[in-house]
């Protein structure tokens, strides 16, 4: 079973993210719309995440991503195909020591929305982000060999976390379009 290590934020993982997406682009060069840096280790705020960087890539159509698993392969990723998700294709790199997530999902696709709602939330209400990084640090000392109990813990704070953001962006987007 994997451990829970949460380390503090670092601006190295903004630079692997950078390397990363240029990998990606390379792989995925004619199915991407657009590439993003998502979880814990985008938002400085939280001040603690594990040290994996997530990666948001939207795509016209999500039936041509299969293609590519050999070529994430060959870049030492895993194929979990839709993992629990419809409509995702998901790729972990790092066997024992996960070092990347890459989530891609066809536009229109509402998990988009919601990934980068949740960070633009925690970008603007940093006493959520410090909250939810204290959170996170709580968990792993409670469940250092527990990934799923660390995950399980997290949850209904999370969900909340997820409601606010999403009242928060509809309220901000609507209050914006009316300047």
């Amino acid at each position: 079973m994997r451990k829970t290590k949460i380390v503090p934020w670092t601006k190295e993982w903004d630079q692997l993210y950078m390397i990363e997406a240029e990998i990606l682009g390379e792989i995925f060069e004619h199915e991407i719309i657009n590439i993003f840096h998502i979880g814990s280790t985008s938002v400085q705020a939280i001040r603690y995440a594990k040290p994996i960087i997530d990666i948001l890539i939207v795509v016209e159509n999500i039936g041509n991503i299969d293609i590519y698993n050999d070529r994430m392969s060959d870049f030492e990723y895993e194929v979990r195909g839709e993992n629990g998700i419809t409509g995702r294709r998901y790729f972990v790199k790092g066997k024992k020591k996960r070092t990347h997530h890459v989530h891609i999902f066809q536009i229109g696709n509402e998990s988009i929305n919601k990934h980068l709602h949740f960070k633009n939330y925690l970008i603007h209400h940093p006493q959520e982000a410090k909250k939810y990084g204290d959170l996170k640090i709580a968990l792993a000392k409670e469940f250092p060999n527990n990934t799923y109990q660390y995950q399980k813990g997290k949850e209904a704070f999370v969900n909340e976390l997820m409601v606010q953001a999403l009242d928060w962006q509809e309220n901000y987007l609507s209050h914006n379009n009316r300047l």
